[in-house]
């Protein structure tokens, strides 16, 4: 086995050629470490880099809750596809999140199924406070003004669309949208 065969040397002779540039360069509004709704170790956000990304905060409470049936959906027949679905759990509009982790958690498997990753509830209000959500705001230039508002992060994590709450998972604008952005190759 010569040097190149040698795992543990294949970073920096990447690095020394200029090629991992792109591995290694994670977009900013993916650059977060974030906490599984199910406790465990943390998990950065760039594991979803190239991947169309929905980002969702949700409450199970809230007159929008019904939604979790069409995002599961999304992700059930657009993840193979490069689609990814993260929900963000939050009491910051009208306390209709008053639940812990634990409870969500037993909510969304029990009532919808929810097999997308889903986050540690988010404990700031208003959601800009929260990292995640204040790249999303400024990217988009659309803050939320309820539950359910949903940001679609292309391939590249340069561009975000807002969809407000009312706009259904399954509705054809957003569909139409995820359907363009995961046919555009990074």
């Amino acid at each position: 086995m010569n040097f190149f065969d040698q795992p543990r040397h294949t970073l920096v002779v990447l690095l020394s050629l200029g090629l991992a540039t792109t591995a290694l360069a994670c977009p900013d509004v993916l650059n977060h470490v974030v906490e599984p709704l199910t406790g465990g170790k943390a998990q950065s956000m760039c594991q979803y880099e190239g991947k169309v990304v929905l980002v969702v905060n949700t409450a199970s409470e809230c007159g929008y809750t019904p939604q979790y049936e069409g995002l599961q959906a999304l992700h059930k027949k657009y993840a193979g596809q490069g689609l990814v679905v993260l929900g963000f759990p939050s009491n910051a509009f009208g306390g209709q999140e008053p639940g812990n982790n634990k409870k969500i958690a037993e909510f969304c498997q029990a009532n919808f199924g929810v097999s997308f990753p889903v986050f540690a509830k988010i404990e700031v209000a208003p959601l800009r406070k929260d990292p995640v959500f204040s790249g999303l705001i400024r990217l988009s230039g659309a803050d939320p003004k309820w539950n359910f508002h949903k940001y679609l992060i292309d391939r590249s994590g340069k561009r975000v669309e807002s969809f407000e709450s009312g706009i259904e998972p399954q509705s054809k604008q957003l569909v139409q949208r995820i359907e363009a952005l995961i046919a555009q190759r990074p």
